[in-house]
């Protein structure tokens, strides 16, 4: 999407590919027609809008109450590090509850009917140290669009540091990514409010493929924003304490905000029970339909944890986000009814993990399986013995 202006059929995000982009999905969409007439039909029955949600407004002052309060606490009045330590934990994932709620909804025109408001709650991303513009190219076209997909969704693209999908290369370090990434993950928002967008911004490319720059407003709204977010994590804090308490509770808050957003996009793609497909060889397109796709290569998990779902936006329904992301979180457990349902007529896979433990230990095993050291076949020798 870009600045926030995307155009969607189907109520499923359905991006056009970047100009060059070749890759496209195979054209039988008659289950995503009757799954979006099904769904449309339990709105009208259950008679509520899919946006404009009384209890999306109210989740929102809640959050945005949660973080300024952690972040005056810690900042004006923390004294002590058994004051500071809740704090720190409580702002961390209050900033990672603006990106799970507010700021996802509205970036995915979920929040609000009012095209405004979904901008003015996407750009609390960059309240809190990301961008809304780059996050559009990166999460809401490229990796909606092309899931798990190697070299199309970078948001399965770790470089060297780590293999999640099958048709990237192993290192010999990759032997302990099960190991070492849950450390890793921790550093998922440091290097984006420090390296990733400015990386981006300079080189014109989101992993491997291209994305319009912004210009005009939108890049006076980045600007803007990293402005306002390095007063808040650094200039205000230095003028009241020592740089080193400031480096490393900015580390510590966004260390909490970055794993817990690695780990709930993780155990939605990056398990045993998703697929990794790649395009035809001849044809260059995928052999399966968009909407059949998105169900191959998403798992939700814990759905019946309503506290879960609660604080990480519905996002424990991440089937029901990548086939109708412009339906404001709050109804997932209802569309989930639907969704399995037709699947389940149809034939078609829906892949769930019970516990949010269970998806842990789903995506521990996956990253083991594929840092594994390969086992080559054993050598036979079939030629005659020698005869003596």
């Amino acid at each position: 999407m870009s600045h926030g202006s995307t155009h969607y059929r189907d109520d499923a995000l359905r991006s056009a590919p970047h100009p060059g982009e070749r890759l496209a999905f195979h054209r039988d969409n008659a289950f995503q027609r009757e799954l979006r007439r099904r769904v449309e039909a339990d709105f009208r029955e259950r008679g509520c809008a899919q946006r404009d949600s009384a209890a999306m407004y109210a989740k929102t002052a809640i959050i945005l109450a949660a973080f300024a309060a952690s972040y005056v606490a810690l900042v004006l009045f923390a004294r002590a590090w058994w004051q500071a330590l809740p704090l720190t934990l409580l702002l961390g994932t209050a900033m990672a509850g603006v990106g799970f709620n507010i700021m996802h909804d509205g970036g995915h025109q979920a929040y609000s009917r009012h095209r405004w408001v979904n901008k003015l709650m996407a750009f609390t991303l960059d309240l809190v140290g990301g961008s809304s513009y780059i996050w559009q190219w990166k999460h809401a076209r490229y990796h909606h669009t092309y899931v798990n997909i190697a070299q199309h969704d970078s948001d399965i693209d770790l470089g060297v540091l780590g293999r999640l999908s099958p048709e990237q290369p192993r290192r010999p370090w990759h032997r302990f990514q099960h190991i070492y990434l849950w450390v890793l993950y921790t550093v998922t928002a440091i290097r984006w409010h420090l390296y990733g967008d400015f990386r981006d911004m300079i080189t014109g490319r989101i992993g491997e493929r291209p994305f319009d720059r912004p210009r005009g407003w939108d890049l006076i709204l980045f600007v803007l924003g990293k402005l306002v977010f390095f007063t808040l994590a650094f200039g205000l804090p230095l003028a009241l304490h020592p740089p080193g308490t400031v480096v490393l509770f900015y580390a510590a808050v966004s260390g909490v905000a970055g794993f817990l957003l690695a780990i709930v996009f993780q155990l939605a793609h990056v398990v045993e029970e998703a697929d990794f497909p790649q395009p035809d060889d001849a044809s260059g397109r995928m052999e399966t339909p968009w909407a059949i796709h998105q169900l191959q290569t998403t798992v939700d998990f814990a759905r019946d944890n309503r506290v879960l779902g609660w604080l990480i936006g519905g996002l424990n329904f991440q089937v029901e986000h990548h086939l109708f992301v412009r339906i404001s979180h709050v109804h997932y457990p209802a569309v989930a009814k639907v969704v399995e349902a037709t699947c389940r007529e149809f034939g078609v896979p829906y892949h769930a993990h019970r516990t949010f433990f269970a998806g842990i230990a789903s995506h521990y095993r996956w990253l083991r399986r594929l840092g594994a050291v390969p086992v080559e076949a054993p050598v036979t020798n079939t030629e005659p013995l020698p005869a003596h």
